[in-house]
């Protein structure tokens, strides 16, 4: 999708396409034209590659920049802008003339091929792996760890348990799928024989995500060595905060010596709906429980999981 503007100085009449309002989410000729809209939606992070009034009104645009812009529905896309100014005889700026481009799927396609060597070095360095698990229960594993592995990575991805040494395996698998059944937090440890010969001990956590609408959507892991882990935490981010229930919120609380009108202070929600949430009547996904547990760790509590499944609440 593209879109161009103009913007006569002398005038100042601003002129959009209907492509142009449609790129920023907008309804054509719905809205007026206007730079400082424009500016509003634009990412805060991404303004400052947009010239200001000032620099517009001297003639001093970028001819080429890439911003994303946030569009009134919440989405985001990324836009190539395109910039020219229009000079009189005498050298004065009298008009801007711009074009925009969506290169939003070109720019996630650059993102996930970085991201992909990125986590490739990372397990064939230090055999360490976030994945994701599909409803399908297939497993996204980066290509190096068939290589690692020495099994076809197709393989891998239908069945990881084929990876761990047979006397572990059965076990693993079946701890394992009962907890992914259940749709539960899952940790658990086994041994696996590398394609050189050597045994590793790896530690392996799974937990369940859901959308803010409670929707099962699948699960995220983490894989690494024993000796060398990875925190769960860092690694699997807001997923792993599902895992927190009722139980682990009022021991939190009882480790700060609080009551729930101070968690629903600290986190900004209502009494109700923290004891909703400490009754486990709030689902999973929901976003209060992500700024309750977000409150509880800004008050320097740690969930920490442990090597029997089970998540520990810690303070300091």
């Amino acid at each position: 999708m593209s879109g161009a503007w103009s913007w006569v100085l002398t005038g100042g009449e601003q002129i959009w396409s209907p492509g142009f309002f449609r790129l920023l989410g907008l309804v054509p000729n719905a809205a007026k034209a206007d730079y400082d809209l424009l500016l509003s939606l634009v990412h805060p992070e991404d303004r400052h590659r947009l010239p200001s009034l000032g620099e517009i009104r001297q003639g001093h645009v970028p001819p080429e920049t890439t911003v994303r812009v946030i569009r009134p529905n919440g989405t985001v896309r990324v836009l190539s802008l395109i910039m020219e100014a229009r000079f009189s005889g005498e050298g004065r700026p009298v008009a801007i003339n711009g074009s925009a481009l969506d290169i939003t799927d070109r720019e996630q396609l650059s993102l996930m091929r970085k991201e992909r060597r990125r986590r490739g070095a990372l397990y064939l360095t230090e055999h360490i792996a976030v994945f994701s698990v599909g409803l399908d229960l297939r497993r996204e594993f980066p290509f190096e760890m068939a290589q690692i592995h020495g099994l076809p990575h197709e393989e891998i991805c239908l069945n990881p348990y084929t990876m761990i040494v047979p006397e572990e395996r059965h076990a693993f698998q079946d701890a394992a799928l009962t907890q992914i059944e259940r749709r539960e937090f899952f940790q658990g440890t086994a041994h696996e024989r590398l394609a050189n010969g050597e045994l590793w001990h790896f530690k392996i956590i799974t937990v369940p995500v859901r959308d803010p609408d409670g929707t099962y959507l699948g699960r995220c892991g983490l894989k690494c060595p024993v000796q060398n882990p990875m925190p769960a935490s860092l690694a699997l981010g807001e997923a792993l905060d599902q895992a927190v229930t009722g139980h682990h919120l009022r021991a939190a609380r009882a480790l700060l010596d609080w009551s729930m009108m101070d968690l629903a202070r600290a986190s900004g929600m209502s009494h109700s709906t923290v004891r909703r949430l400490e009754e486990d009547s709030e689902h999973r996904g929901s976003r209060s429980r992500r700024q309750a547990v977000a409150a509880l760790r800004r008050a320097g509590i740690r969930f920490i999981p442990m090597d029997d499944g089970t998540l520990a609440v810690a303070k300091g």
